[in-house]
């Protein structure tokens, strides 16, 4: 195998390593009528400022459609956070008051957080 073979096998690993990382987020939601959630929602690395995008979201309609709430809360799915990453927020950036924050989330080993807005 030739030094440059190996190079793009490795390479090709670490992009499939990456793509494959998720951060999942459940979230519930106080008692709020109707929400929704804004593709400029992220997870934002603390140590880097890194931010992970939010690749889709279960039970709850992007904006500008609204879902009414039924007590059963929604997932958000991000991109995999950094590995060095031991801390982030999580922050819709909206052109609006109320956009959805929660601030100095804990990392786990899972990539799998439960969060209450309200």
């Amino acid at each position: 195998m030739s030094l440059q073979t190996a190079i793009e096998e490795i390479t090709e690993v670490k992009t499939l390593e990456s793509e494959e990382r998720q951060t999942i987020i459940h979230c519930t939601c106080g008692d709020d009528y109707a929400y929704r959630i804004w593709p400029s929602t992220f997870l934002i690395e603390k140590e880097s400022g890194r931010k992970a995008k939010l690749l889709t979201a279960f039970n709850i309609s992007f904006a500008p459609n609204w879902t009414l709430n039924d007590g059963k809360g929604f997932t958000l799915i991000f991109e995999g956070l950094s590995k060095g990453c031991a801390v982030f927020d999580l922050i819709e950036e909206i052109p609006q008051a109320g956009g959805f924050e929660v601030r100095d989330i804990q990392r786990n080993k899972m990539d799998v957080y439960q969060v209450n807005f309200g």
